[in-house]
């Protein structure tokens, strides 16, 4: 049996067609949209960034203890966009042999064994622990989203904005407490470890809601015949900014602490000011993500945010003791496109396969090109001596993010 289906001009978002059922969306049904769910998916967004964000706070530590170079700490920097790109790719095959379910506890379940073995050895298990553990994180990237369309296509703000404030907070909880637990327990090793734990419970939480939640049939509205998203501009100008956003705040998250105490910034404030870049995030993707998921446009937000983190940067270049805690207000606030960066994923599509699609695309190709940005600081601070070259670059990747801001936030589908 065909069903023919009628492609609407694209020009301008139209009203929800009659639902059918998407022929092109996996075999696996959708996650029922329980409570327990909801609980899982937050869980797994509480173990999405601490295993990044908790480095960059001990660094330079953990460079001491290992006697390694600028350039392994540059490498260690970027390879949570470098591997979020590559491994971002698998996560759809996987998902079509394994279900949505199954691939999301396979990979909760890796960056759990990533962050343990990261502390046991030496400088080449750190990176292979890092390098397993985000390989876990891209693809948990890469298919939320499609759980938050499939489950929650008529929350798809609130859902979110509830995902990725998590997200932010964990992320500020990497920063904040692996300093004083590395102090307090007598090393880097356990305070980055704790981590690892944290993602053991959110394997246990997905595994046993996805078990016991149930499930229902994948609805779409009408679509027409599916073509490559490689073609559209409009899917290109979606993925240069979630590239960009993602190379700015893994900059911020991977140097910040460093820049802050090369400014004299004591290492416990450091710790707090990178604390805040993060947690800025909560409210932002509480209140503004779902409140611009509801606009028409979302062009002004992402370009209005990306100016603001852009003066924190100005700061942090042309006086960074001044006022350091309105540089990192600043760019934490600039960090709150994220928020809307991930809801533009289903804003921007019809089906749960273009969601798919373009989720792959977006954070495949966007996390794959955003591991330049934190290598790019390291190699410059280390050639230079200061930061002033590395900040340089920052600034004009935020004004090429502005640019495709603009394009990615206007009212239309892939």
């Amino acid at each position: 049996m065909s069903v023919i289906l009628v492609r609407m001009p694209t020009d301008h978002p139209v009203l929800p067609a009659r639902p059918v059922v998407d022929l092109s969306a996996p075999r696996t049904p959708a996650l029922a949209p329980t409570a327990l769910l909801l609980v899982a998916v937050l869980l797994v967004a509480a173990n999405l960034r601490p295993v990044v964000t908790s480095l960059g706070s001990v660094l330079d530590v953990v460079r001491g203890s290992l006697h390694t170079t600028s350039a392994w700490a540059s490498v260690l920097t970027a390879l949570p966009g470098l591997c979020f790109g590559l491994a971002g790719f698998l996560a759809p095959p996987l998902a079509r042999r394994l279900g949505l379910a199954r691939a999301i506890g396979l990979a909760m379940a890796l960056l759990t064994a990533g962050a343990l073995v990261r502390v046991l050895d030496g400088p080449s298990v750190v990176l292979g622990g890092t390098l397993v553990a985000c390989a876990g994180i891209a693809v948990c990237n890469v298919l939320m989203p499609v759980v938050v369309k499939e489950s929650y296509p008529h929350r798809i703000g609130l859902v979110t904005g509830l995902y990725t404030a998590v997200l932010q907070f964990a992320a500020a909880a990497g920063s904040v407490l692996t300093p004083p637990v590395a102090a307090a327990a007598g090393g880097w090793r356990p305070a980055l470890g704790q981590w690892g734990l944290l993602a053991a419970v959110g394997t246990l939480g997905w595994v046993v809601a996805t078990r016991h939640g149930g499930s229902r049939p994948v609805v779409a509205p009408d679509t027409g015949p599916r073509r490559s998203l490689l073609r559209s501009p409009l899917a290109w100008a979606v993925t240069g900014f979630f590239g960009f956003q993602s190379m700015f705040a893994y900059e911020m998250m991977g140097w910040a602490p460093q820049v802050l105490m090369s400014a004299g910034v004591s290492r416990g404030e450091a710790g707090a000011m990178a604390a805040v870049i993060s947690v800025l995030g909560v409210p932002m993707s509480l209140i503004l993500g779902p409140i611009a998921a509801r606009q028409r446009s979302q062009s002004g937000w992402l370009v209005g945010l990306s100016l603001v983190g852009a003066t924190g940067v100005v700061g942090l270049l042309v006086a960074p003791g001044a006022a350091p805690w309105l540089w990192s207000v600043c760019a934490g606030l600039g960090m709150g496109v994220f928020a809307i960066a991930v809801a533009l994923i289903p804003l921007r599509t019809r089906t749960s396969a273009d969601t798919r699609a373009l989720s792959t695309m977006s954070q495949g190709i966007g996390y794959l090109f955003a591991a330049i940005g934190p290598l790019a600081v390291g190699l410059l601070h280390g050639a230079t001596g200061n930061w002033t070259a590395a900040l340089v670059v920052m600034l004009a990747g935020i004004a090429v993010q502005i640019v495709f801001g603009f394009f990615a936030g206007r009212p239309s589908y892939v």
